[in-house]
């Protein structure tokens, strides 16, 4: 365990950090949120993926972004009836709504913190993808709590590298699943004050820290034999 307390003196001189954050929206005045900046490095990484019968989470942008030509049809899904985008409404954790081994490719960014029974709704990624199929998904590690949707679904979870690794491996089986994390202590202090990508470098994002992940991605592939 770590120690509770140092026996050096405190450095008074640092500078004194703000009581309140530059945004509560996470930084999406200001320009594109930094957890965004990494799930479309790690979308764009795996476009390949995007293929075949896409579903995504609440919108198609991703999948009109990264799906190119390949992409023969999109579905969008949302929990709940009044997403006029949402092509079907469905749950995850029960299954109801989704149509079994149905999708190539699904797209599940930023979604999974929002449900309480995680297990059953990992079960439910897998379920609704065809064999061979890719589930390209993101969490958060170091961020905010999401107040329009903890109070619509309840914000449940934050996670690190270890823990989701071990979630979805018991899943889909530890051969079909890779797990990254990506953040510094630059980038989780700034998403957490509300700062946007564009106040940081190329360098300081892509610096990478184990110890301040900020965001963890998933590629799972249902195995065809299973």
């Amino acid at each position: 365990m770590r120690r509770l307390f140092g026996r050096r003196k405190v450095d008074r001189s640092l500078p004194v950090l703000p009581a309140e954050p530059v945004s509560r929206q996470f930084g999406s005045e200001r320009g594109r949120p930094i957890d965004r900046w990494y799930i479309e490095r790690f979308l764009e990484q795996n476009r390949a993926d995007v293929r075949g019968h896409v579903l995504e989470v609440a919108e198609s942008t991703y999948t009109e972004w990264y799906g190119d030509d390949a992409v023969s049809s999109s579905d969008v899904l949302y929990a709940a009836e009044g997403n006029a985008q949402a092509t079907v409404v469905g749950n995850l954790v029960s299954g109801d709504g989704l149509a079994e081994a149905a999708w190539d490719c699904f797209i599940c960014t930023q979604t999974l913190q929002f449900i309480a029974d995680l297990p059953a709704a990992v079960a439910g990624t897998r379920r609704l993808l065809a064999p061979g199929g890719v589930l390209l998904a993101t969490v958060p590690g170091i961020s905010q709590i999401s107040t329009v949707d903890d109070a619509a679904w309840g914000d449940w979870w934050r996670f690190n590298a270890r823990g989701v690794k071990r979630l979805f491996e018991a899943e889909y089986g530890a051969a079909n699943v890779k797990v990254e994390r990506h953040g510094n202590v630059k980038t989780a202090a700034a998403f957490l004050y509300g700062l946007a990508a564009e106040d940081l470098t190329t360098e300081e994002l892509q610096r990478e820290d184990n110890d301040y992940q900020m965001l963890i991605c998933v590629r799972a592939v249902r195995d065809p034999a299973v």
